[in-house]
């Protein structure tokens, strides 16, 4: 289950957002490349918008291209699912991808939340790219309790500095909250290597990765999702 975002607006900009095309067209390379099945969910269903400017910066990303260019797979953003439609029985691994857009409704959709819950107490896998993470932000451990699942877990994310170096000094004035600040405040071990480069943080049945996720983080991704050297472990 790979999940993305509705929300289309960066803020009150008037700009525009929403997943970042790598985040969502490498990993689902990979999965399927694995032989996968993968379904696209997002808080309300329906459309998934694609960040404009990440189709622009990933126009000779052959994998991008592809991804985007499949009339099938432009179907099924168009007419992504909504958490109802999700029996949480049918999904082993649950994957959070980046871009802006999920700032605004994935970090705070309990309907999701509860659906990576389920899978994680199943002994499926969660994971996340990039501002992806703030998805795990309503994940608990046990309904409407804390711990928060990301309590005393190694995690990474797009981090502070990066969302400054991006947006300067109306950085906050953008951004709705601080990513890195707010996982550290729900508990996480936060980590990050240099900025705008591929760093990952695997951990149990977790797995967090830093922007982008290129071809060097394939083999890990594939390892944590079980699918390396078998193939037992669906995303349906």
């Amino acid at each position: 289950m790979m999940v993305l975002t509705n929300n289309a607006d960066l803020g009150a900009t008037g700009r525009k957002t929403g997943f970042y095309l790598s985040e969502v067209a490498h990993p689902y390379h990979v999965f399927t490349e694995a032989g996968l099945d993968v379904v696209f969910v997002t808080p309300r269903g329906g459309y998934a918008p694609m960040d404009p400017r990440s189709y622009e910066e990933n126009m000779d990303d052959l994998i991008c291209a592809n991804f985007i260019e499949d009339p099938q797979i432009i179907h099924r953003l168009d007419n992504t699912l909504n958490p109802a439609n999700i029996n949480p029985g049918d999904i082993s691994v649950v994957f959070y991808a980046g871009g802006h857009g999920p700032m605004w409704d994935v970090a705070f959709n309990r309907e999701i939340a509860t659906i990576a819950r389920q899978v994680y107490k199943n002994s499926g896998i969660i994971g996340a790219v990039c501002h992806g993470t703030c998805g795990l932000l309503p994940i608990t451990l046990k309904p409407a309790t804390k711990p928060a699942i990301l309590e005393n877990r190694r995690v990474t994310a797009f981090t502070n500095m990066e969302e400054e170096m991006v947006f300067n000094d109306d950085t906050w004035n953008i951004m709705n909250f601080k990513l890195e600040s707010k996982l550290i405040e729900m508990g996480a071990e936060f980590e990050h290597g240099e900025p705008f480069t591929c760093h990952g943080q695997p951990q149990g049945r977790g797995y967090r990765a830093e922007p982008p996720v290129g071809d060097e983080m394939r083999p890990s991704y594939r390892r944590r999702a079980g699918v390396q050297d078998c193939k037992q472990r669906c995303i349906q």
